[in-house]
């Protein structure tokens, strides 16, 4: 960045740097944001109320009508977008220009493949922030910029800049002979009107967007890798933009078959190897597929980003004759944002949840899944582990059960005051035809998978109960030193 090699950089490194970071911190909040958002809804929120008031405030607005949704909708195109932001800042322009006076194939190795910035992303942005939000979900959302982000998603919906998915929604729910399940009254005319007419924008919008990227995919416009043909950077685009919805739709299909009987997921022969592969070892492989297959769509998020960002040779016309305005504009790569969330990602998540059993009966979630194993065995993004205890050191996060107890401890309550437990919370957790639900924070437990804990979780959370226990004992001390 700071010779001016990248496209951000062009006018002040240090400009593209703060983009750069500010794009990365972001993007942790975000992914570490869903992990809480979708994890919370069956906790009573009374019990977090007054120990975390924004984690309050924040779900007590997802938890109205079909919220959570649209959050999860807009939220996936704020990842790409910030992928594609981080892509401006760091891809460097000249490959060929030596970084810190090291060999040229370090320099292919990590900067021209995009790997440097890759690792950042997966380790920082991703899957550092999951993991201390699955653990600390109360603690990792307690503040304004979680509140802010979750915001930014939901003006990204309303925007109806992705409402041509809905749609996609309403054909696969009805194809899965299930109803599309709502919690809010039916429209009136008013907001049906309001509604298609930002389905049609929003259509007309991926078309555009469609045609300009293809336009400079056919044409050589792009920041593709220099010496590959134009016929074969648009057989990778969708070849890439194909695995990243495979790996979004197994996602979403397998924590639907979790809830199902072992003996009815054996609906066909790749079904059933997939299922024994993806439940082995006591079910430890169902993180290590999570983890693994962030590290692919991250990658794949990357290369796609490198395919559709256009960007014009010397003396080249503008696309479509359009203003330098505009161009500027494509030049961004958020038209293929956009693409990406649209047709690899939000459309396989809705046919992922209407026929999860159809998605785990093909060869190819086989060979992504052992893919996404393979990945995570080689320990590449192990470091995630020591970012995410660095960072939950210095915020000082706690374990939810320090605040809210266990999930058994929960339940053991609700059982005996069955005013304090809402039954449609429990429909949270559920994958439900037609809808983003992306799996709970933690690892879902079936009947043949048991709940396991090792030593360091468990001194960890006596740990933290006892630093709890002893902050209540000197506030309970303040407050009879001030009585007397």
């Amino acid at each position: 960045m700071f010779q001016m090699n990248t496209t951000l950089s062009t006018q002040s490194g240090w400009i593209a740097l703060g983009i750069f970071l500010i794009s990365l911190y972001w993007l942790s909040m975000v992914e570490g944001g869903q992990a809480s958002l979708v994890g919370l809804p069956p906790v009573d929120q009374n019990m977090y109320k007054e120990s975390h008031p924004m984690a309050f405030r924040i779900m007590s607005t997802i938890k109205e009508g079909d919220c959570l949704d649209r959050y999860l909708m807009g939220r996936q195109f704020l990842v790409l977008a910030l992928v594609f932001v981080e892509n401006l800042c760091a891809h460097a322009i000249d490959p060929e220009k030596k970084i810190l006076g090291m060999p040229l194939i370090v320099n292919k190795m990590f900067i021209d493949t995009g790997l440097g910035v890759f690792f950042m992303t997966a380790m920082i942005g991703k899957i550092s922030a999951q993991v201390n939000a699955s653990r600390c979900m109360l603690d990792y959302v307690n503040n304004y910029f979680a509140y802010f982000t979750m915001q930014v998603a939901r003006i990204i919906e309303v925007s109806g800049l992705l409402h041509c998915c809905y749609p996609v929604q309403m054909i696969f729910a009805k194809l899965s002979g299930q109803p599309l399940v709502s919690k809010e009254a039916p429209r009136t005319t008013g907001q049906n009107v309001f509604f298609w007419l930002r389905v049609l924008i929003s259509t007309a919008i991926l078309m555009f967007s469609f045609a300009v990227t293809l336009s400079a995919l056919f044409n050589g416009q792009t920041t593709m890798w220099a010496g590959v043909p134009e016929w074969l950077t648009v057989v990778l685009f969708f070849s890439f933009m194909s695995v990243v919805g495979m790996l979004e739709g197994m996602q979403i299909a397998f924590f639907a078959v979790a809830q199902m009987r072992k003996e009815d997921l054996e609906v066909s022969p790749w079904a059933k190897k997939t299922v024994n592969v993806l439940f082995a070892k006591e079910g430890r492989n169902i993180p290590a597929f999570m983890i693994g297959r962030q590290m692919c769509v991250t990658l794949c998020f990357f290369i796609i980003a490198r395919v559709t960002t256009v960007k014009l040779k010397d003396n080249d016309d503008n696309i479509f004759g359009v203003s330098v305005g505009a161009q500027k504009f494509f030049e961004t790569g958020l038209l293929g944002a956009l693409i990406t969330t649209i047709v690899a990602s939000i459309a396989w998540q809705l046919v992922a949840s209407a026929f999860p059993l159809a998605f785990l009966s093909t060869p190819l979630t086989y060979v992504l899944l052992q893919f996404c194993l393979g990945l995570e065995w080689t320990g590449l993004c192990q470091g995630s582990w020591v970012i995410a205890r660095i960072h939950r050191k210095l915020v000082k996060f706690k374990r939810d059960e320090v605040y809210i107890g266990t999930a058994e401890e929960r339940k053991a309550q609700a059982q005996a005051d069955p005013k304090s437990f809402d039954e449609d919370d429990e429909r949270e957790t559920q994958v439900v035809p037609g809808h983003l639900y992306p799996g709970p924070a933690t690892t879902p437990q079936v009947a043949f998978i048991p709940l396991t804990r090792s030593n360091s979780d468990l001194n960890e959370i006596e740990h933290d109960l006892k630093e709890k226990r002893e902050q209540i004992e000197r506030m309970r001390m303040d407050e009879v030193e001030m009585d007397c």
